[in-house]
């Protein structure tokens, strides 16, 4: 499923395919493999670009992992891993370059004095696999085995938090298979809230702009004199809710506070209910901030969340769930 055409697997037992009669590059077939190697192409360079800079505030997905997948990194076997794919399409791409006038320069990506996405990190040597590396696989394999939403951005910052949790428990025998949980629970959490990601659905009942209005609903219900300050200075919940409701506020706070509320979130009967209650909550926590303020002052506050003790923002949305 990730491997290039035609590549030999000459230690499993499979002699090289010669794919240049029924299959080559340039076939324009929509059904050729080559044609699915560089849709599937495109899909990986996102992720790569999206999954190296996962949680800059910390090094933990810097890092290398104590647990690699061996059958990948055996340099005994043919199998290409995603990070060579990824050098190897970025170089084809940096290395030719047309400018204006319509003439073609080769340029190396060495020589190129802006850092690309690929050197903003020093990459690990072989034989060791970062954590980002293993989030990249996660996340790619997910957009194969699933072609109709694929990969979004900002899937990433879902599975992070997921990954995080089980790479590291304190168990070192959980800790190993935390690839294969972290993908399960990706996978069962992605059933549930993957029609955020879908823009055909947007503007339906179960789409991202219902929900977001949810929270506006909610607010009039709760605090009318806010909602009506809102509504007057024509700050829309797109502008903030979207990111909040859709990537689960992992954007708003640091990921040991996210942890946190995702364990609130999880262990409600109606998780993404309590969700816009959550929402509503951090309107309501800085009320006094928001009713004194301009649309640039109150645009600034929902967007750079003020708020860091998110225990008053758990238990706000739980009174806010109490009273109904």
């Amino acid at each position: 499923m990730i491997i290039q055409p035609g590549i030999a697997k000459a230690n499993m037992g499979v002699s090289r395919e010669d794919v240049t009669f029924e299959d080559h590059p340039l076939n324009p077939n929509p059904d050729s493999r080559w044609n699915t190697y560089f849709k599937d192409n495109e899909v990986l360079l996102q992720i790569d670009k999206d999954v190296r800079r996962l949680c800059p505030d910390i090094s933990f997905f810097q890092r290398a992992t104590d647990y690699p997948c061996l059958l990948i990194l055996d340099p005994q076997n043919e199998f290409e891993t995603l990070r060579k794919r990824v050098e190897q399409t970025t170089l084809k791409s940096q290395t030719v370059a047309r400018n204006r006038s319509g003439v073609t320069n080769m340029s190396s990506p060495h020589k190129n004095s802006v850092p690309s996405s690929l050197n903003e990190y020093e990459v690990l040597p072989n034989g060791c696999e970062a954590h980002w590396e293993v989030v990249e696989r996660i996340l790619f394999i997910y957009a194969k085995l699933n072609p109709g939403i694929a990969y979004v951005q900002g899937m990433n910052e879902i599975v992070g938090p997921l990954y995080y949790t089980f790479a590291t428990d304190p168990n070192s025998e959980w800790k190993e298979h935390a690839e294969a949980d972290t993908f399960f629970c990706f996978t069962n959490l992605m059933a549930e809230i993957r029609d955020n990601f879908i823009k055909s659905l947007d503007d339906s009942q179960c789409g991202i702009t219902y929900k977001m209005e949810k929270v506006y609903s909610t607010l009039k219900d709760k605090d009318v004199e806010l909602y009506l300050k809102l509504q007057e200075q024509n700050i829309k919940p797109q502008f903030f809710a979207f990111r909040w409701l859709t990537l689960l506020l992992s954007q708003e706070f640091l990921l040991p506070d996210v942890i946190r509320i995702w364990d609130s979130l999880f262990a409600d009967d109606n998780r993404f209910d309590f969700l816009l209650l959550v929402c509503c909550a951090m309107l309501m926590l800085i009320r006094e901030q928001l009713l004194e303020g301009d649309f640039t002052v109150n645009m600034r506050l929902l967007q750079d969340y003020p708020i860091t003790d998110v225990c008053q923002i758990l238990q706000k949305a739980k009174e806010l769930q109490d009273s109904k």
